[in-house]
């Protein structure tokens, strides 16, 4: 079994990407204002500055900064996950969810989400400005929109009221691994 190490260092940012299990499926975006909320509730317990976010319909991106003092980032994503699962349970069924293991029906899982998400530490602000580029871009990249301000579930349209982007920027997209 394989051993995943994650480094956890108070106060720094990391880059995110968190599945569902099913990746045809489009619950995120479905169901938007339950992610809302499950995310809202679990950073009002626990801050993060939420450097950008994109939802996209089976996957989501985010670059957070955790407060001095804090880096404990898995326990965050538990509880959006499980506050998201609880709020759309009823309509999922779990017996006949099509990506729902053995395993996790022997653990009780409902099977929504994939086990483990895919973290990376920001070190450097080039990094950081590639990282968050990537959240606003990446519907562009997935053939969702034209330009990313035209996706609805970004940090983008904050940025852009706040002047860190220009509302016409296309998407562009730097390349490497970004967890996808």
């Amino acid at each position: 079994m394989p051993t995943y190490r994650r480094l956890h260092l108070p106060g720094t940012s990391y880059f995110f990407t968190v599945n569902l299990a099913d990746r045809r499926a489009s619950l995120l975006t479905d169901r938007i204002a339950d992610l809302r909320r499950a995310y809202a509730e679990t950073v009002a317990s626990a801050p993060v500055i939420c450097d950008a976010m994109v939802v996209l319909p089976d996957h989501l991106h985010a670059v957070w900064t955790l407060p001095p003092g804090d880096s404990d980032y898995s326990e965050r994503w538990r509880k959006i996950q499980h506050r998201f699962t609880r709020a759309v349970g009823a309509e999922v069924d779990r017996t006949a969810h099509p990506t729902r293991s053995a395993s996790k029906r022997a653990k009780r899982e409902a099977g929504i989400w994939q086990r483990r998400f895919w973290e990376h530490t920001i070190r450097a602000a080039q990094d950081y400005r590639m990282h968050v580029r990537y959240c606003w871009g990446n519907p562009v990249k997935h053939g969702l929109v034209a330009r990313a301000a035209e996706w609805p579930f970004s940090s983008i349209h904050r940025d852009i009221r706040v002047g860190r982007v220009d509302a016409g920027w296309a998407g562009e997209l730097p390349e490497g691994m970004f967890g996808e």
